[in-house]
């Protein structure tokens, strides 16, 4: 099959209704900016209809489906981002080897974006690290797009992926997100306080805005703010709310105060 039969059967694809025979919605984790004690984004997470978790769903989606399923995703949180009201970012994770022509995958986003009047500039598209691309040049021509069309870009998963500094070197994103297996117990691991600093340095040089994921401790929280992390996101903070926008659980600790955050 020739390219362009690829593209229009995938298209017929996403477009049938039959294409995927389970439903999904979203959950919303707030990515907290603790400088201006404000939420700068909420990520909008997969979930199960009866609430059950990433896995339920992601484990449902295949060759077959793929690229119906990366739409839909994409329509829903811009959806519930408009019903919820969300004034800020939405951030929203892709499945690079299911945009197979960037400026066609992104016409459901945007007729989504105008039919619930969410202004389309601040829309997130997080690249998930985790998902091998089956082709770097595809993938750099898909970041590159979405940054051209004014969308913010985001490596998520930074550091527990396939592409790492090797990507970072090609394409520089607007943010990157520190995964979470670099943020457990970095207030007493000296290998990964190594690591982090070093990839702080990189993005500082780079202009890169810095997200820490999984943030689950004042230690964890106090040690990155020091260094200067400014946007922060994990169950210190909130846990994801189902279809809804959580409260902010602002750590009342001294030592946050210390460290120049609001407390």
């Amino acid at each position: 099959m020739d390219p362009h039969d690829q593209h229009v059967a995938r298209c017929e694809s996403c477009q049938r209704r039959d294409a995927l025979d389970f439903d999904f919605t979203m959950a919303f984790q707030p990515i907290v900016d603790v400088e201006k004690r404000e939420v700068f984004a909420y990520e909008a997470l997969v979930r199960g209809t009866d609430g059950s978790g990433a896995y339920s769903i992601l484990s449902r989606v295949d060759d077959h489906n793929r690229y119906s399923f990366d739409q839909r995703c994409r329509v829903k949180a811009v959806e519930l981002a408009a019903r919820l009201g969300i004034e800020c970012f939405v951030s929203i994770n892709f499945l690079p080897n299911a945009v197979y022509e960037p400026a066609t995958c992104i016409r459901a986003t945007l007729a989504a974006a105008e039919r619930n009047s969410f202004p389309p500039d601040r829309i997130i598209f997080e690249l998930t690290e985790s998902e091998e691309p089956a082709n770097k040049q595809h993938l750099l021509g898909i970041m590159e797009d979405y940054s051209r069309r004014g969308f913010t870009t985001a490596i998520d998963d930074f550091g527990a992926g396939y592409s790492g500094l090797t990507l970072l070197a090609d394409f520089q994103p607007d943010i990157v997100k520190l995964d979470m297996a670099l943020i457990r117990d970095i207030h007493i691991d000296t290998v990964r306080q190594a690591i982090v600093e070093g990839v702080l340095d990189v993005c500082r040089r780079l202009d890169i805005g810095i997200v820490a994921e999984g943030v689950e401790t004042i230690d964890e929280y106090v040690w990155l703010v020091e260094r200067g992390v400014r946007y922060i996101q994990g169950y210190l903070l909130a846990k994801p709310g189902f279809e809804e926008l959580p409260a902010i659980d602002w750590p009342e600790d001294e030592r946050v105060a210390a460290v120049g955050a609001p407390a």
